[in-house]
């Protein structure tokens, strides 16, 4: 994971946040970093990891898409580096948003137009901070933090954002189709 992506990920997830709380990290295989042991030394209740596929920091092999299932109602949701390599990137992110609780937080990091194609495994989509602005707020969701990537020469966005309470999934596809989401060409 690039530092900055990492030190976001650190600084977005409060100690309040975490403590004795459900964690569920969308995206977990430890590539190049991973945001799991600065998140676990602040003591949540339990934490797992999610991927599309096996490997070191990955508790569940699961798409992002079938969220959430048994892992519902998390308390935290992390997610870095993963968003621009989802297929279908409408269907992880109401995965991630359907699996946090009320009162939960939604912790991404994803790369924006300008970075280079880093197909690990695939990469499809750049997203730029006015789009996952729109997408997070057509989600119903609070904005507390979005921001870009400090970095210009890693053009990204980052978005720390909480679940109302009594919130219920509003019609996003039509801003969602909207949100100005580009597609990876080679």
């Amino acid at each position: 994971m690039h530092p900055s992506a990492m030190t976001f990920a650190v600084s977005a997830t409060d100690p309040e946040d975490v403590a004795f709380k459900r964690v569920l990290e969308v995206g977990s295989m430890d590539v190049n970093g991973s945001v799991r042991p600065h998140v676990e030394a602040r003591g949540p209740a339990s934490y797992t990891g999610i991927d599309m596929r096996p490997g070191r920091g990955v508790d569940l092999v699961m798409d992002a898409a079938a969220l959430p299932g048994e892992l519902g109602q998390q308390d935290i949701v992390i997610s870095t580096e993963m968003l621009e390599h989802a297929a279908d990137w409408q269907a992880a992110a109401r995965g991630m948003i359907s699996a946090l609780a009320p009162g939960g937080v939604l912790v991404l990091t994803t790369r924006s137009q300008g970075f280079p194609l880093h197909g690990y495994p695939e990469d499809h989509w750049r997203f730029s901070v006015e789009a996952m602005g729109a997408i997070v707020k057509a989600a119903g969701l609070d904005v507390e933090r979005l921001e870009p990537d400090p970095d210009p020469a890693s053009p990204g966005v980052f978005v720390k954002a909480r679940k109302p309470a009594g919130w219920t999934w509003p019609d996003v596809r039509e801003s969602w189709d909207s949100a100005g989401v580009t597609p990876v060409t080679p």
